[in-house]
């Protein structure tokens, strides 16, 4: 397919670009958010573990103090 200047319109390419443009800047947005989520998921991770350790050293620990030995 060669360009062929006869067919080319400069107004079309114009809206081309700027639509282009304006595409360029919303990839790059969800992209910043798309890493903050990462961010956030990573750090709730960890909170979620550490719940789950200190749940499982209560919980051991009354069934040591409270159980039958």
């Amino acid at each position: 397919m060669a360009f062929d200047e006869a067919n080319f319109d400069p107004v079309r390419y114009g809206v081309l670009w700027e639509r282009v443009q304006v595409m360029d800047k919303k990839m790059d947005r969800m992209e910043r958010q798309m890493e903050q989520l990462l961010d956030m998921a990573s750090r709730s991770k960890g909170a979620i573990w550490l719940g789950i350790g200190l749940w499982s050293v209560v919980t051991g620990a009354l069934g040591f103090f409270l159980g039958k030995h």
